[in-house]
């Protein structure tokens, strides 16, 4: 027996198209912002690693993210990297939590030119690092997809695999026994007229059963 699905949702909303970098200098001292896209905490830990390893002289690497909708607080993260406590990744986290975009992880990479800042003076290059970035950042719709089982006759494979693209659904996987088992990917606003047209054409003969989101 396969564990309970989730509910299915379609909420659409812009995430980020790719990596996109910034940087200015203040005082001296040099900051670089990177965004990104992060579907999960562990892809903007990823982030993070990676620049790290980019940057391994540099003096601080700052970071928030938000999984999710934008201004959904159900899975965000931040972190200060040394910077003196709420001057970098709150700041960084407030300006995401007030923008467009989901599923958004920032970074801000500080190099140190010997001034002092302040903390005011951190709070605005932060926050103005992640501001110019989501200013200039290329965006696309997200649209999320679902899984979905299902198995036919033989005789039904042609024209279930002919039907499939004009449904926006891909196989992920197949498995030939009695009848043939796919599991297709679709959006999810897609769901209820993928199950009818395929109802349709194989005549009711199928086995058609919505698996779980993408994350």
């Amino acid at each position: 027996m396969r564990p309970p699905t989730r509910p299915m949702t379609d909420r659409r909303y812009m995430v980020p198209a790719g990596e996109h970098r910034v940087s200015c200098e203040i005082d001296r001292s040099r900051f670089i912002t990177t965004l990104a896209r992060a579907k999960t905490a562990d892809d903007a830990r990823a982030l993070v690693a990676r620049l790290r390893e980019e940057f391994p002289d540099a003096t601080h690497h700052c970071w928030a993210f938000v999984v999710g909708p934008p201004g959904s607080t159900a899975n965000i993260g931040m972190s200060d990297d040394g910077e003196p406590h709420g001057t970098a990744g709150r700041p960084m986290l407030n300006v995401l939590l007030h923008g467009p975009v989901g599923d958004v992880a920032a970074v801000v990479t500080r190099y140190f030119g010997g001034t002092l800042l302040g903390k005011g003076g951190l709070v605005r290059a932060y926050s103005g690092g992640v501001s110019d970035a989501l200013a200039t950042l290329p965006v696309v719709e997200r649209v999320r997809r679902a899984r979905v089982q299902v198995e036919i006759e033989y005789g039904r494979v042609d024209t279930v695999r002919r039907l499939l693209p004009t449904l926006d659904a891909t196989v992920a996987a197949e498995e030939f026994s009695s009848t043939v088992g796919y599991r297709i990917e679709l959006p999810v606003s897609r769901i209820e007229a993928a199950r009818r047209a395929l109802l349709d054409a194989t005549a009711g003969d199928l086995v058609f059963e919505p698996l779980d989101e993408d994350p």
